[in-house]
């Protein structure tokens, strides 16, 4: 089989690499990919790509032969020197430490203050939608509607004082859009790019979150910063959880939503049907979720020696899952690449699977679920107005421009 390299970031400003992950869906589901110099970032020892749905879950789920902890959760290699610092989030843990910590933080997330959450997301996506809908003409729906709407449900959650939301959209673009040309990079003295995840990058990020938590014990309040200012947590934990939250939690929606609305844009038919009510929101928001999963890849270490789908993997290699593939597996999905927004089953990993399973998949779904419903209510319909742009990475499966026609719900179809 000709080698077929899913590692590039520039591919994915293309769209979704389907071609390729057919390829090695069928003919390697476990396949070694070089780690080149690209976009300034130096070469790495090389990984092994799972594109299989069986095999993904299997990653995922076997923390103890696939740890998260040993070489974190990105691709590339952090420094040796920031390991230890990375090693700190809930993210790059494995069992039992990792369990502690999610339960901690769970239960800041109570069903009281989800639905007075959700209250409010309702309102903000009508809003928005009237504002773009008033302009009269097309719209850039990542401008004007869903960066605003994730952005801004993450901040009344976390309870960030109005006035600083803007940080919270700048570090989010720092540790997200670190790959795309359009993002200038933050060099080292060598003239390299610098991990936008070490702590020197991060040092602005958790000063204000140790500022915010010392504020929310003054001046409790009913939002997440509250509860994570009073809980057991430490000092070092607190700031990798305010940057998880901060980072994770926006950009999960912020991905997932114009991609969902891009999927419907582009499918008059399955569009009508969700106007129509001839599909439920809850199947519709899987659907959405499983076409456009808002992270691409997640990478493992190999704790031990062991065999995955027939291929042999030694201690220490890296192993990284990609999302798209698994999701669009004939083996699993029939029809994989018709959109059905009534598909059921939807056993898409777009959240996961395993311990590390989405900590805020609820919270993402029920914002995606009150804005998809925005839509079919102030709309009338949607459909494209040119190509959307989306963002160069290999870990982020972002839309950062998408200009669509809105139709008035007394308009008719064009």
């Amino acid at each position: 089989m000709e080698h077929t390299d899913v590692f590039d970031p520039r591919r994915y400003a293309q769209g979704l690499p389907h071609d390729a992950y057919r390829t090695l869906r069928d003919h390697a589901p476990v396949a070694w990919q070089e780690e080149y110099e690209v976009l300034g970032w130096p070469a790495g020892p090389g990984f092994w790509a799972v594109s299989r749905h069986a095999d993904v879950v299997r990653v995922l789920k076997d923390a103890g032969t696939y740890s998260s902890h040993l070489g974190a959760t990105q691709i590339r290699d952090p420094d040796p020197a920031d390991l230890p610092f990375i090693r700190r989030m809930m993210l790059n843990q494995d069992p039992p430490a990792h369990g502690r910590l999610r339960r901690l933080v769970s239960r800041a997330f109570t069903p009281g203050r989800i639905a007075r959450f959700t209250a409010t997301a309702r309102a903000r996506a009508h809003r928005l939608l009237d504002a773009a809908l008033a302009d009269g003409g097309p719209a850039d729906l990542v401008r004007t509607v869903t960066d605003d709407y994730a952005l801004l449900n993450l901040t009344d959650l976390l309870g960030v004082p109005a006035r600083d939301r803007g940080l919270l959209h700048t570090w989010t673009e720092r540790v997200i859009a670190y790959q795309d040309p359009d993002e200038p990079p933050v060099l080292d003295a060598s003239g390299r790019p610098v991990n936008p995840r070490s702590p020197a990058q991060l040092a602005d990020m958790f000063a204000y979150a140790q500022d915010l938590a010392a504020y929310k014990r003054r001046h409790p309040a009913d939002d997440v910063m509250t509860s994570l200012a009073t809980s057991a947590l430490a000092d070092a934990e607190l700031e990798m959880f305010f940057f998880l939250l901060t980072v994770a939690g926006n950009d999960t929606v912020r991905s997932a939503a114009p991609g969902g609305l891009l999927a419907l844009a582009q499918d008059p038919r399955e569009q009508a049907r969700l106007w129509n009510g001839e599909v439920s929101l809850d199947t519709a928001v899987e659907e959405l979720l499983r076409v456009h999963p808002p992270v691409l890849s997640f990478r493992r270490t190999a704790t031990r020696d062991t065999d995955l789908a027939g291929v042999r993997i030694a201690a220490g290699d890296k192993v990284v899952v990609l999302h798209p593939s698994a999701n669009h597996d004939e083996r699993v999905f029939p029809d994989p690449h018709r959109l059905d927004l009534g598909r059921t089953p939807n056993p898409h990993v777009s959240f996961g699977d395993g311990p590390h399973v989405c900590l805020g998949a609820h919270f993402a779904r029920l914002q995606l679920g009150v804005l998809y419903e925005a839509v079919r209510e102030r709309c009338a319909g949607l459909e494209p107005d040119g190509p959307p742009r989306r963002l160069v990475s290999n870990f982020i499966n972002g839309v950062t421009s998408l200009p669509v026609r809105l139709r008035a719900p007394s308009s008719p179809p064009a």
